[in-house]
């Protein structure tokens, strides 16, 4: 079993890498923010529900398979720079370019559940972290690896949960403030459109 000192040093080490600004956290703000706290942790549901797909991955050792296969690597994330740059399409497109507290109502939380989830499993460097970050929290002497493995991802994915919906919570209170100046609805959706580009592009330039 995992020493409790250790656990807490991972459990440190997780929500620091959890707050720094990442594809993960800018998405669940700029939802937030452009759709109101409740899609915000309608979508961080969704990335953390991917996460149990990338925490058995590195259990398994299926990301060692993603890690040393450049054409696998190459695939996912091209298909998740598209998903963005499709995402970036759709906000601008939305309520004709006006985000608005009528839209906010609107929102379908399932989608963007679903979206949580498909840009978590598109981001093959997700696969790549769980695979480097859990092992060196785990006992090789205390019982089954993938166990552990598995045991940590959990920890991680509600920690991660928590983390996000506090952030969903006041961004989320500052896209109400925003929403009630006229004409910001339509500022705040090329902002999010140049986020998910900005996501995308990143994500498609970066190597393993």
């Amino acid at each position: 079993m995992i020493e409790p000192t250790q656990l807490l040093y991972f459990l440190a080490a997780s929500i620091a890498l959890t707050l720094l600004p990442g594809p993960d956290i800018i998405f669940v703000l700029t939802m937030s923010i452009s759709q109101g706290k409740a899609a915000g942790i309608a979508t961080a549901s969704g990335l953390c529900t991917g996460l149990l797909f990338h925490t058995t991955a590195a259990a398994l050792g299926v990301s060692a398979i993603l890690y040393n296969s450049a054409l696998a690597f190459s695939i996912l994330k091209y298909a998740g720079a598209i998903y963005l740059l499709y995402l970036a399409y759709k906000a601008i497109r939305e309520e004709g370019g006006f985000a608005s507290m009528e839209s906010v109502k609107k929102t379908d939380h399932s989608l963007l559940y679903r979206r949580g989830i498909f840009m978590n499993l598109l981001n093959p460097k997700v696969s790549l972290f769980f695979l480097a970050f859990l092992p060196q929290f785990v006992n090789t002497n205390a019982g089954s690896v993938p166990t552990q493995m598995i045991f940590l991802g959990a920890v991680f994915l509600v920690q991660a949960l928590v983390v996000f919906f506090i952030v969903s919570f006041f961004a989320g209170f500052i896209g109400i403030k925003i929403m009630e100046r006229p004409n910001m609805g339509k500022h705040i959706n090329r902002a999010k459109a140049g986020i998910y580009s900005f996501i995308a592009v990143e994500l498609a330039l970066s190597n393993q």
